[in-house]
């Protein structure tokens, strides 16, 4: 196995290259500031900072090989606590900051609010996080500066819905929040149902914050429910979770990625085992690139991931920035440029998520498709992989289909 250094060294040295070759002569001391956006307080920082230290390990990493044009990355830090009005401020402090790029976001409703911020300055925005599919749908491809390198819930729900098809499970009970989230996610799921000619039996709402769901719980259980499709967060998870305990229904609670966070896992505690969601990437170190990020995540944070796609996908999403940035060879990386470079990047990044060919074009702003998506369930507290076919599979990185 190689050690981190060696694996960076050699995923790095084109990089570095290619950074020297595109250096001025009399290289300038100034900062390329690249903002950064999410929930790393409240109920949603048990993936928001997961996400943030991703993008600084690989910043560090990439400003050790000399930055763009040995301009270092600045991070510039904006906390939205998952709120949408906190994200609409943060994001017109960093529209107004004169950073390069933002990357960010982890919750939908909030991101929706602040996607005219980034759209008007003309400045692109990547979100390694947040799942809801209208998000790089508002604007007309083309014209859009708004990526992803998360899997939107319209690749997600009907993996999902496939697998428990498979399963044998077809009498579903949906529980989605009443945000942005939930909203799109509750569409994509009765979507891809419809698609397997299936509808749902007992569809449930409610607000985050809610303590007690037990009486709609009950309805889901009257009306023959044999599966529970969540689609909201960790907390709001959990109460779902320990609701079917106590009401000793034991059904199979699935859903999109929110199932593998800390605040469901240790909200639910017993309750949770068994659940089972989408996922990019499992913590397993099944190749050379994946242990190396795994093993230097460990040495500079002092523990373990907790949810490693929110990491994974920060950090892939700042070499992706990066690499784009080869296109850039006047110095002079405006929003605009930006965009069209990300659209056109040339060259393969070899990533932790994924192998990254042509992840963007002017007609697609998503990075993953269906193909790299895998089960996980919660197995003693933690994700693993939920089908032997996706472990035995894992060490091959999928490419863009």
């Amino acid at each position: 196995m190689f050690t981190h250094q060696l694996w960076t060294t050699r995923l790095l040295t084109a990089s570095a290259l290619c950074l020297a070759a595109l250096a001025a002569p009399a290289q300038t001391a100034n900062t390329l500031k690249v903002g950064v956006i999410g929930p790393f307080t409240g109920p949603s920082s048990d993936f928001g900072v997961q996400m943030l230290q991703g993008i600084q390990l690989a910043t560090e990493e990439i400003n050790a090989v000399g930055g763009y044009m040995g301009r270092p990355f600045e991070l510039v830090i904006k906390d939205d606590q998952g709120t949408p009005d906190a994200g609409l401020k943060g994001s017109q402090e960093l529209a107004a900051a004169g950073v390069v790029a933002t990357l960010g976001f982890c919750n939908t409703g909030v991101a929706q609010k602040s996607l005219e911020v980034f759209q008007t300055a003309k400045l692109p925005l990547i979100i390694p996080c947040a799942t809801g599919s209208p998000l790089t749908a508002k604007y007309p491809a083309p014209e859009s500066y708004i990526f992803r390198t998360s899997a939107r819930d319209a690749i997600q729900a009907p993996y999902v819905v496939e697998d428990i098809i498979r399963r044998g499970w077809s009498r579903v009970a949906i529980f989605a929040d009443t945000t942005g989230y939930g909203d799109a996610g509750l569409k994509d799921v009765e979507a891809a149902l419809a698609a397997k000619k299936l509808k749902a039996v007992h569809v449930a709402r409610f607000a985050l914050g809610v303590k007690d769901l037990r009486e709609e719980l009950k309805a889901a259980r009257d009306a023959g429910a044999d599966v529970v499709f969540s689609y909201t967060v960790g907390v709001e998870n959990a109460v779902i979770a320990n609701g079917r305990k106590d009401l000793n229904w034991k059904v199979p609670q699935v859903g999109a990625w929110p199932l593998s966070f800390p605040f469901f896992i240790n909200g639910a505690k017993d309750a949770a085992e068994g659940a089972m969601m989408a996922q990019t990437f499992i913590a397993e170190p099944s190749n050379e690139r994946r242990a190396a990020f795994l093993s230097a995540y460990k040495r500079k944070f002092k523990q373990a991931l907790t949810v490693p796609m929110a990491a994974a996908q920060g950090y892939d999403s700042v070499y992706l920035l990066a690499f784009s940035l080869f296109g850039v060879r006047d110095g002079n990386p405006t929003g605009p440029v930006v965009k069209a470079a990300l659209e056109n990047i040339s060259r393969v990044y070899y990533g932790v998520v994924a192998t990254y060919e042509r992840p963007f074009s002017l007609n697609d702003k998503d990075a993953i498709t269906s193909n790299m998506l895998v089960m996980g369930r919660v197995n003693n507290g933690l994700v693993t992989f939920a089908r032997n076919e996706d472990a035995k599979q894992n060490a091959v990185v999928k490419r863009k289909k």
